[in-house]
Parts: structure tokens; C-alpha cells; sequence
């Protein structure tokens, strides 16, 4: 049974850090890739950030870039998120979510992530609130 359960959410105020986690279990990590997503209260869920298998490929959402840093370690089957310069607007449920590792289009001198309707496995999410 596939499980990801991420955690490094909380209150924090804006101008500050946080490091969210995913650990996934029950799946082959290193042939997935991951992403993360939040969706805010009233808004649709939207993607965040993504990364290839192999670290290889990294792309970020235009509101998050440059304050945004998405890595893993596939020995630990974890992804992360490292969060800076957070803002009121970044409050929201973040998840992370996998999908069977496959190429990254390429457009604009960018790699796109992967739509979200070819993610699988979802966590739960993880609560994030900037206070201004």
C-alpha cells in the first residue's frame, strides 16, 4: 500500500522559512517523479513545483520562483520543499504527489511539469499559514 505523508507545515510569519517533507512508502521512489501542489481556501489546487526521477529536471511555478527549492533524496524515498520570503498568499494545504517517471516537455527554455492529472499517489497534505 503506497503511502506519502508530508509534514514541515505551521504557522509562520511572512519573510520567514519553512522546510516541508513528503516521505513516501510502499512504491519504488527513484522511478517516480514528484511534485508539489497547495491549494488555498476557496481556489483551485495548483502546482508548485516538480522534479524528475533523477533530479535531472526541476521546474517551479512563476508565484514561488526564487523563493522555492524542491530536492530529494532518494535513498531516504523523501522529497522536500524548502520555502523562503514566505508571504500571506503562500497560505494554503501543500501535497506532494507522485507519478510514474516519464520525460519533462520542454518549451520556452523551460521543462514543464507534469500535469496534475498524471500524478497517482497523493498525500494528505500538510497546513501552511503566513501570518502578515
Amino acid at each position: 500500500q503506497v503511502q506519502m505523508v508530508e509534514s514541515g507545515g505551521g504557522l509562520v510569519q511572512a519573510g520567514g522559512s519553512l522546510r516541508l517533507s513528503c516521505t513516501a512508502s510502499g512504491l519504488t521512489f527513484d522511478v517516480y517523479d514528484m511534485g508539489w501542489f497547495r491549494q488555498a481556501p476557496g481556489k483551485e489546487r495548483e502546482g508548485v513545483s516538480c522534479i524528475s526521477w533523477n533530479s535531472g529536471r526541476t521546474n517551479y511555478a512563476d508565484s514561488v520562483k526564487g523563493r522555492v527549492t524542491i530536492s530529494r533524496d532518494n535513498a531516504k524515498n523523501t522529497l522536500y520543499l524548502e520555502m523562503g520570503s514566505l508571504k500571506p498568499e503562500d497560505t494554503a494545504i501543500y501535497y506532494c504527489a507522485a507519478r510514474a517517471a516519464s520525460g519533462f516537455d520542454y518549451s520556452g527554455g523551460y521543462y514543464l511539469c507534469p500535469a496534475e492529472h498524471e500524478y497517482i499517489y497523493w498525500g494528505q497534505g500538510t497546513q501552511v499559514t503566513v501570518s502578515s
